[in-house]
């Protein structure tokens, strides 16, 4: 086992200098989720802990930074949605704080904002979902990539990370590729490894672990889901999207559905404009997310989880989980190698 541990260490190894951690593996920003008891323990766990600001103000995120670095003195990051209004203010906390990663998610960010991040001294990370977008990044100055599978929880995109690692990992040269989406076993992330991938991201995984605050009810809704559970939201009428997130199909989507009916009806009868129609459509999860992971109603809010969630089977310490992930990762190197020499 111990010339297997030394192999995944060579593999990831690109990763953890990156990141500054033992182990090549990102906890994935959940908004409500990935706050300072999660961040903080995935960090100390010897991973990577990321922030998930979402909607926060400047100021709420400082609190949530300074309380996170009197929970560990290990590296995490901050995961920014390149829409909020506030960006540049957003960046310049980090900058203050010595955060030394931050992450630019949620659409495509400006040259400009990733040149303040690495001028101001963080590493700059973006996320890919094609390979058009994943070179015009690198030429932006991005210093490393998530690429991120449909199968993941919360906002998606439409390719499976299975295609989008053939697509994307034998083209993008020179800096270091995080794989995510539907990852809940060590084996699975070493498979990434061996196509080129310096390590990767998991959140559904976490979400249900001890140091989650996520309510109870949230974390028992993982245990009893299978990965058939975790769907995308459905899109009735083209001429009102829908953006796709997946999560826990329950009585908030079914209702979403029949909201939407009511809307494609009422604009072709004349009774709403198309305007009204689509913001009662993109108004009815508002605040959906906090009434799942923080008030516990599962049934109403969104509960949103990756495909992984099958794999989800015991409320654990992120510590354990993280230990087993290197477990599994090591057993199936140590049987491969194994096998090879029983062929030989």
């Amino acid at each position: 086992m111990t010339e297997a541990r030394e192999t995944l260490d060579r593999l990831w190894k690109p990763g953890c200098e990156f990141l500054g951690s033992e182990v090549a593996i990102l906890g994935g920003a959940m908004s409500w989720v990935s706050e300072r008891n999660l961040v903080s323990a995935i960090s100390n766990a010897g991973g990577f802990g990321v922030i998930a600001c979402g909607a926060m103000e400047p100021e709420r995120l400082e609190e949530e930074i300074v309380a996170t670095q009197a929970l560990t003195k290990r590296p995490f990051g901050v995961n920014l949605i390149t829409m909020h209004p506030k960006l540049d203010q957003l960046v310049d906390v980090c900058l203050a704080h010595n955060v030394s990663h931050i992450v630019l998610a949620g659409g495509v960010p400006t040259s400009a904002i990733i040149k303040k991040v690495r001028d101001g001294g963080a590493r700059a990370i973006g996320f890919a979902p094609a390979l058009a977008l994943a070179k015009r990044l690198v030429k932006m100055g991005i210093e490393a990539l998530v690429i991120e599978g449909s199968e993941a929880g919360g906002h998606v995109g439409p390719v499976s990370l299975t295609v989008l690692a053939q697509e994307i990992l034998p083209h993008v040269k020179g800096i270091p590729v995080f794989v995510a989406g539907g990852l809940g076993r060590g084996d699975a992330v070493v498979s990434y490894l061996e196509q080129g991938a310096v390590g990767a991201q998991l959140g559904t995984v976490f979400a249900a672990s001890q140091e989650s605050i996520a309510h109870e009810n949230f974390k028992k809704a993982f245990l009893r889901a299978n990965a058939r559970d975790a769907v995308t939201s459905v899109q009735l009428d083209e001429r009102f999207p829908v953006i796709p997130v997946r999560g826990l199909s329950n009585e908030g989507s079914r209702r979403f559905l029949k909201l939407q009916a009511e809307m494609v009806q009422k604009y072709q009868e004349g009774e709403l404009s198309k305007e009204d129609a689509q913001l009662s459509i993109e108004h009815f999860w508002a605040g959906a997310l906090r009434r799942a992971v923080i008030d516990g109603d599962v049934e109403n809010g969104s509960v949103m989880a990756g495909q992984s969630v099958g794999m989800v089977k015991e409320v654990r310490p992120v510590a354990d989980i993280m230990e087993t992930l290197v477990q599994q990762a090591v057993e199936v190197i140590a049987k491969r190698d194994h096998r090879v020499k029983d062929l030989g």
